[in-house]
């Protein structure tokens, strides 16, 4: 059999490019990179006040694999990638031989173990993300309680670790969001962070405007980091075509996204910027600069391995993990010769897919959320969910009411799926929409 989920690596880029794609980095494409729109309404109606009555919406299907840290585990993809990228910064810091760097790169300290739970403010406040943003409210994030919730991206460590005196670093962690569900999306996946700061040059007054000082510095900076960057996509892909995208995030200013070009499209693979002032200066770095880039483990593994369902990671299956085992050797890191060699994922199963599809009203004055219904998918049918999609709606005008009606696509990835269990899944889904997003149903 040649696939797995039925879905072609090509199918999975198509998703990548058409989809909102939160999944790319703690910056691209994400909460923080767009401003309202869809959630206008959402906040209007909840607004700053969301935080004060916040209760904890973590459920089972998240609780149970808090610590997992994929990202840990020798011979799994992710693994591979987080090392691949620490074998680039220790070789380039080591080196100094990436063109365009404004002083030697100090070399990153390693931080792969930290907490996912974090404060509030470590996680919105500290990085200028505002009161009224959505990505606050309770229908995209995991909250222990009013203070604190499971971190959305790993920038949430940034400032800690700025406080704490660190001159350059790279933070690995799981992270956590309520959002759709197919084949690129998953509740729980794994970021990369990188800092490098630098001290401002001293300034004579009688010879030299610091604002001019600053200009340049800003220009340099930028210069270095697209160069680290796109050094890094070389070390990952091999000559690709690479491009930057102006963009918008709260904690860095200017901002970028960068783009590869891969099997004939334009490719979103991280996101980047030169970290705000503010930021340094309320982490006591005042009179120093830096920049910052975050990308997705998983995008990039999917992209590399031609893994074509983000399910996959999780799976404990030896048929999938026996695929990315590395001969033993003495180097911290397995080296990109190493893992070049492990070639591609090759599916080893086929299943049918089973379709149910299911729709309810939601009347305008209602407080739903899609979010809210994938999660109770996910809780319901767990990773036997494959994809949740909305196929039809139409209003109602007269009784100002909506119907929506999604397809629920259940397949699993190493057996047969039985009507009774899938049947039965679909019943209990059918039952919390009524009783626990109060809606009815069709």
């Amino acid at each position: 059999s040649t696939q797995s989920t039925g879905h072609s690596l090509f199918s999975i880029i198509q998703m990548m490019r058409v989809r909102m794609q939160p999944r790319a980095s703690c910056f691209v494409n994400n909460l923080y990179a767009r401003r309202p729109s869809y959630f206008t309404g959402c906040l209007l109606r909840r607004g700053s006040s969301q935080a004060a009555s916040q209760q904890n919406n973590i459920p089972p299907l998240i609780q149970n694999k808090i610590g997992a840290n994929l990202h840990m585990k020798k011979n799994h993809p992710l693994f591979l990638i987080k090392s691949l990228i620490h074998s680039y910064f220790s070789r380039i810091s080591s080196s100094g031989s990436t063109p365009n760097l404004v002083s030697p790169l100090p070399q990153f300290s390693i931080c792969d173990d930290l907490s996912p739970k974090v404060s509030v403010k470590q996680n919105f406040d500290d990085l200028l993300i505002p009161q009224s943003h959505e990505s606050r409210l309770s229908q995209h994030s995991y909250f222990f309680d009013q203070d604190s919730l499971l971190r959305t991206h790993t920038s949430a460590h940034q400032s800690d670790l700025l406080r704490r005196g660190e001159k350059a670093f790279l933070v690995t962690g799981d992270v956590y969001r309520r959002d759709t569900v197919d084949a690129t999306h998953y509740p729980i996946f794994h970021q990369m962070e990188g800092v490098r700061t630098l001290a401002l040059p001293l300034v004579d007054e009688k010879h030299k405007d610091a604002q001019e000082v600053e200009r340049q510095l800003t220009v340099a900076l930028e210069k270095e980091l697209k160069s680290v960057l796109e050094g890094l996509m070389e070390e990952m892909f091999g000559k690709t075509q690479v491009r930057w995208v102006d963009a918008y995030f709260p904690f860095t200013l200017p901002s970028w996204e960068m783009e590869i070009f891969f099997q004939g499209s334009w490719l979103e693979v991280l996101g980047c910027g030169l970290v705000q002032v503010p930021i340094m200066s309320a982490s006591g770095r005042g009179s120093e600069r830096g920049w910052a880039f975050g990308l997705g483990l998983e995008r990039l593994a999917m992209i590399k391995f031609d893994i074509p369902d983000i399910r996959l990671f999780w799976s404990e299956d030896p048929r999938f993990l026996t695929q990315f085992t590395l001969p033993p050797s003495s180097s911290p890191f397995p080296s990109p010769q190493d893992i070049a060699k492990l070639g591609k994922f090759k599916a080893y199963s086929k299943f049918p897919v089973c379709k149910k599809d299911l729709s309810f009203w939601v009347s305008s004055s209602s407080a739903f959320h899609e979010n809210d219904f994938f999660e109770l998918v996910r809780e319901e049918g767990g990773d036997l969910v494959e994809n949740v999609e909305l196929i039809d709606t139409f209003s109602q005008p007269s009784k100002s009411r909506k119907s929506f009606c999604y397809r629920i696509h259940y397949r699993s990835m190493d057996r047969n799926l039985t009507n009774d269990e899938i049947n039965q899944i679909q019943s209990n889904v059918r039952d919390k929409v009524a009783s626990k997003l109060n809606l009815e149903l069709r």
